[in-house]
């Protein structure tokens, strides 16, 4: 009777706990380990996954089929020492499509400037206003950044508190820790985490971001009701995001739109009037020259 009173005290108290934001799925690979031990990585990546799925993120509850799926690939590249390394970081974040079993792409990227100092079983922590190392500052404002992007497809500027935590995170490294390890400065390319937040906390990019809500919420959720509709709507965000571009050239959002939802988009108009396949074309095209060939291969000349 106690065990069974005992676990019925589980399942009660699991119904109280409210479900974590995420489902992360972390790898860690090591393409050209020669120095340390590879238990140092593993130790790191079930870190990472325990820091990214066990930590409460927002003050939402978020339903087990709410959370949001992302997969995390970390690519060592360099051993700098036996506890500072230099890696790719991949992300991926997905959210569902009402009305279907598809998850759309809201966010895709590869950071390229990933230094870190790294031992065994040492914590990643968060802290929004205090930087405590770089690998727990790159993960923070990458996971606030995915929090934006979802709630903006959910809701009108719904992401601006989460954007918020990403810029204070940027804001609270040191110069010398942002001298010593790239990508949070302008002066590091035009490619980072710099440029990544300040094109959202843009006042002149805000046309961008309603562009996501309209894409997901007025489009792709619609779609499975009144599919034309959902195409007019998104056709009309791919012109809204282009007017952006135009004002703002080569901005990072951009970009990451383009490489996230390019191909959905073909495959979204793909089964179109001539003119909406024309209209897409042309403006992937602007958006994206170097692939033009591709767009017209896929919604004709």
């Amino acid at each position: 009777m106690k065990k069974i009173g005992l676990f019925l005290l589980f399942i009660f108290v699991g119904q109280l706990l409210p479900a974590q934001e995420f489902i992360f799925n972390v790898s860690i690979n090591t393409p050209q380990l020669t120095k340390v031990d590879p238990k140092v990585f593993e130790t790191l990546e079930a870190s990472l996954s325990d820091f990214l799925n066990n930590q409460k993120w927002t003050n939402d509850v978020f339903e087990v089929e709410e959370r949001i799926k992302c997969n995390i690939q970390m690519t060592i590249r360099d051993e700098i020492s036996l506890t500072k390394f230099k890696a790719d970081l991949a992300i991926q974040a997905v959210r569902p499509v009402y009305g279907s079993n598809y998850e759309t792409p809201i966010f895709t990227h590869v950071d390229k400037d990933v230094v870190f100092n790294y031992e065994a079983f040492q914590p990643i922590q968060f802290s929004q206003n205090v930087f405590l190392d770089n690998l727990s500052s790159i993960i923070s404002f990458y996971v606030h950044i995915i929090l934006g992007y979802d709630y903006d497809t959910f809701s009108l500027y719904g992401g601006d508190q989460y954007f918020q935590v990403a810029q204070d995170i940027l804001t609270a490294v040191p110069p010398n820790k942002a001298s010593e390890f790239k990508g949070w400065r302008a002066l590091d390319g035009n490619r980072n985490r710099y440029f990544i937040i300040n094109n959202l906390t843009s006042p002149g990019l805000k046309i961008f971001r309603k562009g996501m809500y309209n894409y997901h919420r007025l489009g792709l959720d619609m779609m499975h009701k009144e599919p034309n509709t959902g195409k007019v709507i998104i056709n009309q965000v791919l012109d809204d995001i282009a007017k952006a571009n135009k004002n703002y050239p080569n901005s990072m959002v951009v970009r990451l739109f383009i490489v996230s939802k390019a191909d959905e988009v073909l495959e979204i108009f793909k089964e179109s009037t001539p003119t909406q396949k024309t209209s897409v074309r042309e403006t992937l095209s602007k958006l994206d020259a170097s692939n033009a060939s591709k767009y017209r291969r896929a919604l004709g000349r």
